[in-house]
């Protein structure tokens, strides 16, 4: 049975027991530990299409945070950090590449941080393993997992191009306008809305203001709004 983290909603307490339990479990055996990364880019969206064949990872860890965002500053990125610093030996199984990142330069970086510690990275839906069976670097799939993440970039550019023109079409039509300046939305309806509910369940729970802007896609200002707002009400 594989073991799921999902960091949206992390509980220190409860992973300085499990990883210490993690440590134990991986020093006390002798085959290679198989981890399934999974990202999606808001807390809404689900990880089931990257979850296929999960069942033969051993440890599933899960980021709900921009593409981004560079690899080791996910609190996915982190854990999985913190097991290369353990020695704990691991192959890591992602998806896709653009589950990896959409930033060509710190895809690059993170794979060649993995391959530095012969870390076999695989992505299962291209069939691209980074390292060969003696555990050199695979020039074919480097050369692939390059051109693929310029793809993984553009189409993020893109994403983002697309959405500023659509805006801009929206105020032509006047279809986008934004608040009427002097108004004032109503604070229970601002902090009834599904991510700002997220964003105070995970404050709540003690996660910094910076860490809860990545995990629900809320810029910092608007976390500090509601973190205000929400103690106004409730002081």
């Amino acid at each position: 049975m594989n073991l799921i983290l999902s960091f949206d909603f992390a509980n220190s307490w409860f992973y300085a027991i499990f990883f210490i339990f993690l440590e134990h479990k991986y020093n006390n055996s002798n085959f290679m530990k198989k981890i399934l990364y999974t990202r999606v880019s808001s807390v809404e969206q689900k990880t089931d299409r990257q979850r296929v064949n999960e069942k033969e990872f051993d440890l599933v860890i899960e980021d709900k945070c921009s593409g981004a965002i560079a690899f080791f500053e996910r609190d996915g990125g982190k854990k999985i950090l913190e097991l290369i610093n353990k020695n704990v030996e691991f192959e890591l199984g992602v998806w896709a590449i653009d589950r990896l990142g959409r930033n060509l330069r710190d895809i690059i970086n993170t794979l060649h941080y993995f391959t530095e510690r012969k870390i076999q990275v695989y992505f299962i839906s291209q069939s691209l393993k980074t390292l060969n069976e003696d555990g050199t670097e695979n020039p074919i799939s480097k050369l692939i997992i390059s051109t693929l993440g310029i793809v993984a970039e553009m189409n993020r550019n893109q994403i983002k191009e697309n959405q500023m023109q659509g805006i801009e079409i929206a105020k032509l039509k006047g279809k986008f306008k934004g608040r009427v300046n002097g108004t004032k939305e109503d604070t229970l309806k601002f902090l009834s809305k599904e991510k700002n509910k997220k964003a105070i369940e995970l404050l709540k729970k003690g996660n910094k203001a910076v860490d809860v802007s990545k995990i629900v896609g809320i810029h910092i200002n608007t976390i500090t709004k509601i973190k205000k707002l929400a103690l106004s009400l409730h002081p």
